[in-house]
């Protein structure tokens, strides 16, 4: 009867380790957080390290790739809400899709480079909606369709 009264307990005690998940640093050999970040078709390779703040996109300025405000906005989102400007520096590889899906997916691949680097941010990033994969595609074309759901023109003579 102890003996069965145990394993409850340490069921129990298993069961609460478990709900919460443990959440440590993970670095590289060079001291950066990698993380991959994705928006529609664009694929965005995240490197963040101790530094002045420079955010690097395709060997570019992010200013000089991210032409308009917007989207130079929706970079910076995670790195504001967490209240990190100027600490990090931050390499970007980015392919695929266009320049809105690509924006996304780096501000993608910044939360969760971030809370690999920081595991302490990871409530203010969830909560801001940052850490979340955006999983709205373009829709496939059907056979027998003009496009994913538009019919041909129907003609009755």
């Amino acid at each position: 009867m102890a003996d069965l009264n145990s394993l409850q307990g340490l069921a129990a005690a298993g069961a609460t380790e478990a709900a919460a998940p443990v959440h440590v640093q993970k670095l590289d050999a060079q001291g950066r957080a990698y993380a991959t970040g994705k928006r529609k078709d664009a694929v965005a390779r995240v490197w963040v390290k101790p530094g002045s703040g420079k955010i690097t996109v395709n060997t570019k300025d992010f200013a000089d790739y991210f032409a308009r405000p917007v989207l130079q906005m929706v970079l910076q989102q995670p790195i504001v809400a967490a209240a990190r400007d100027g600490q990090f520096d931050i390499v970007v590889t980015v392919a695929g899709g266009g320049l809105s899906g690509q924006a996304g997916a780096v501000r993608h691949g910044i939360s969760r480079a971030l809370t690999y680097y920081e595991p302490g941010l990871r409530s203010v990033l969830k909560k801001g909606g940052f850490l979340t994969r955006d999983s709205r595609t373009v829709e496939r074309k059907k056979y027998g369709k003009a496009k994913a759901r538009r019919s041909f023109q129907f003609s009755k003579r």
